[in-house]
């Protein structure tokens, strides 16, 4: 990667930043840019600025209120020139084209797999960014090994970007709430508490790499033990040790209560709160019973199962333990039977029956359907039949039942 101390004239800058030459005088007269003594006046830094003075005029925002501002003290693109923004990559000197033919990987599979890892394909002639070369190993060995098709490249590299770009909103987020709002509340004014910002994120920054890889390597050793435990289960039974039995998973859907009432009687900060504790309690109890959780919901989650006696276990821990945390009561519907997965989320019949079933249990109670009821139970559960049920979305009506600790 080239040197943020690069030094670059006016048109070298347009170049890299793919603007008119033109673009750049504009910039200064407007001072987003503050050109330097000499004949290449820019450094590698001015192109943050630049984008950023870009994707604001995209979004509507007014250069000459910029500009006003500007000249008013109360904005700066300087901070721009902090340490974090060098991690933002530039254009390399390799493209799209060259990359192909050195790589062996054709330009439509290229392109697929950056598209779904985030990235703005251009022209094949285009120079690629920096950090686009850095994802290029992982996209050639995908393809050599022949592991890897392009549906399935496409599929893992959607996941990769979808998954840090939560990550990143939700760091965003508390950035807005912990320190931008409460900065521009006490009038520190926007300019100087840019600044900070960059300042604390030169700290932040490199441990929040660290600390990414080391959750991802925890995330993957979850996954990955799940897996090989099935892998030992038919090795064992093939080799005639074990007489494995057949085994329905279940899904699992939570809901609070009032939910909705509570976000507009306490606000939507007092809200994320409460869903961050709920986080947690499920996180534990679903792990603990053989359970992970697949997708939050706002007012509640949906979980996988291995087993139904999992699920039963857990939903009953849960609506015991969420109001003694302080949250609203749960409500819980569980169903077992087949279900589809595909991108790390759940589909089908079963699924929609345990959402239609959590739908029409009361708080704290947890309904099942009869499938789960019928399976291996875990010791000290009941059922109670609450009979057949009308559920939105199925022609035949639904046996349900209630499980109660004994």
């Amino acid at each position: 990667m080239e040197a943020e101390g690069t030094a670059l004239t006016a048109a070298g800058l347009a170049r890299l930043a793919g603007v008119p030459d033109a673009e750049i005088g504009r910039m200064v007269e407007v001072g987003v840019l503050v050109p330097r003594d000499g004949p290449a006046p820019f450094l590698l830094r001015d192109l943050h600025k630049l984008r950023l003075a870009v994707a604001c005029e995209r979004a509507g925002l007014p250069m000459d209120g910029i500009a006003a501002a500007i000249r008013a003290g109360r904005l700066s693109f300087a901070f721009m020139e902090a340490s974090p923004y060098a991690r933002w990559a530039v254009p390399s000197g390799r493209t799209y084209r060259q990359v192909s033919a050195e790589t062996g990987v054709p330009l439509d599979d290229l392109r697929a797999a950056l598209e779904a890892m985030g990235f703005a394909w251009l022209s094949p002639d285009e120079p690629m960014r920096e950090d686009e070369l850095e994802v290029v190993p992982l996209v050639r060995l995908a393809f050599s090994s022949g592991i890897f098709d392009r549906a399935w490249m496409t599929r893992v590299g959607r996941a990769y970007a979808e998954g840090l770009r939560l990550a990143a909103q939700v760091e965003n987020e508390s950035y807005r709430a912990r320190f931008e709002g409460p900065a521009l509340r006490s009038g520190l004014g926007q300019r100087r508490a840019m600044e900070l910002a960059s300042e604390l994120a030169a700290e932040f920054l490199p441990l929040v790499d660290q600390a990414l890889m080391g959750i991802y390597r925890r995330q993957q050793e979850l996954i990955w033990v799940e897996h090989q435990v099935l892998n030992v289960e038919a090795a064992l039974e093939e080799a005639g040790a074990i007489a494995r039995p057949e085994r329905l998973p279940a899904m699992c859907f939570l809901d609070l209560a009032g939910y909705t009432r509570l976000t507009e009687e306490r606000g939507d900060q007092a809200a994320a709160e409460l869903a961050g504790t709920l986080a947690v309690l499920v996180e534990r109890s679903s792990r603990a019973h053989g359970g992970t959780p697949v997708k939050w919901l706002g007012d509640g989650v949906m979980l996988y199962f291995r087993e139904p006696s999992g699920a039963v276990e857990a939903a009953l821990a849960m609506v015991g333990q969420v109001p003694e945390a302080g949250l609203p009561p749960a409500h819980i519907g569980v169903a077992a039977g087949p279900v589809v997965v595909q991108g790390g989320d759940y589909f089908g019949r079963t699924v929609n029956l345990a959402s239609r079933i959590a739908a029409r249990a009361q708080a704290g109670q947890v309904l099942v359907t009869a499938p789960v009821a019928q399976a291996p139970s875990p010791g000290g559960v009941t059922y109670a039949d609450l009979g057949e049920l009308r559920l939105k979305g199925f022609t035949a009506p639904v046996r349900v039942l209630e499980a109660r600790r004994a």
